[in-house]
């Protein structure tokens, strides 16, 4: 497997200035990991948890990379 796509099924990365409630939210409700990486924010979790994620954040108009 292409080390790039496995990379993009189990991480987000949030856009700078998303609220820390959402971060909050993420790790209360997902079994996820939330790493502060500069101006930006990387949720990382299993292919499948991250698929959640992805819908979550969508549903609260988090725009995503």
């Amino acid at each position: 497997m292409d080390p790039a796509r496995l990379r993009d099924s189990t991480q987000i990365v949030l856009p700078t200035g998303t609220p820390d409630r959402i971060h909050r939210d993420l790790e209360s409700e997902f079994s996820v990991t939330i790493v502060e990486d500069g101006p930006t924010a990387r949720v990382i979790g299993s292919p499948l948890v991250i698929k959640d994620v992805s819908r979550y954040l969508t549903r609260r108009g988090v725009a995503l990379r």
